[in-house]
């Protein structure tokens, strides 16, 4: 068989991934704190026709001959870039302006989040959409009395409210994540990360600190940072890509059939 149909073969695959992140980004372009995807090839082995060899007195060197048997996917980044801030006005929405995490708990479980979108349960504590826990510095909860008279959030993640006789009170000081490889944090649906063993362990901070994690902006949200000028260009170049691949097989095809024609 022709070496081009199993190239055209493994550059199908490839662009259907590319497709299928694509796709995602797509799909979540109005999720609050999404990060888009990227997608990477690199071409798979080269087969040797004929190696290189070296100049001498009477002849000089002769480059090697190859012929590349596809392409492979190389990776698919996280583009951790910041989002636009969408401002609300809501008290418990709140943005990152910076590279840190909010740190969520459910049981023992603690997972990491660029959305800020929180609420107060029954109890006066601020989860999120799922009811995970928003942590403190600590891992403590963060609670706010159901009698308190009004509340706020301070660019340095402190939460105040002024309780039932009217003395302002700290109900605690939101702890922002701060990983040395955000790219290698391995996503866990909902909104939510989960450190790997490249992302390195997360250094605790708390916003507008010496951490570098970034501070907190009360009353907006984090947009997505997908560009959809940006995918659509590339879901064309893609789709191309993948043609052109398909026509390399059906040219293949063509040859072989006339081959095959060629004892009658």
């Amino acid at each position: 068989m022709l070496r081009s149909m199993y190239s055209g073969i493994s550059g199908m695959k490839n662009f259907q991934v590319k497709l299928d992140v694509i796709g995602n980004n797509i799909a979540n372009v109005n999720t609050y704190g999404f990060k888009k995807g990227r997608t990477t090839f690199k071409d798979l082995v080269s087969q040797q026709i004929a190696g290189a060899s070296a100049p001498t007195a009477a002849r000089g060197g002769v480059n090697p001959k190859q012929v590349g048997l596809g392409s492979q996917l190389s990776s698919i980044d996280t583009v951790h870039t910041q989002g636009s801030l969408q401002t609300t006005g809501r008290p418990l929405d709140l943005g990152i302006s910076g590279d840190g995490f909010f740190k969520l708990m459910s049981g023992t479980d603690i997972t990491y989040s660029r959305a800020g979108n929180f609420y107060l349960d029954q109890t006066g504590q601020i989860v999120n959409a799922d009811g995970k826990f928003l942590l403190a510095t600590g891992n403590a909860k963060i609670t706010i009395p159901t009698d308190a008279k009004s509340f706020s959030v301070g660019a340095d993640g402190t939460v105040s409210y002024i309780n039932s006789t009217g003395v302002l009170t700290t109900a605690g000081q939101i702890e922002l994540a701060k990983f040395p490889n955000n790219e290698g944090l391995e996503k866990a649906g909902n909104n939510e990360y989960r450190a790997s063993t490249n992302s390195g362990a997360p250094l605790p901070s708390v916003p507008g600190g010496a951490g570098g994690a970034g501070t907190l902006v009360a009353g907006a949200l984090e947009m997505s940072n997908v560009d959809l000028s940006e995918e659509f260009t590339e879901m064309i170049v893609a789709q191309r890509g993948f043609q052109a691949n398909t026509r390399i097989i059906t040219t293949s095809d063509e040859i072989l059939q006339e081959l095959v024609n060629l004892k009658r």
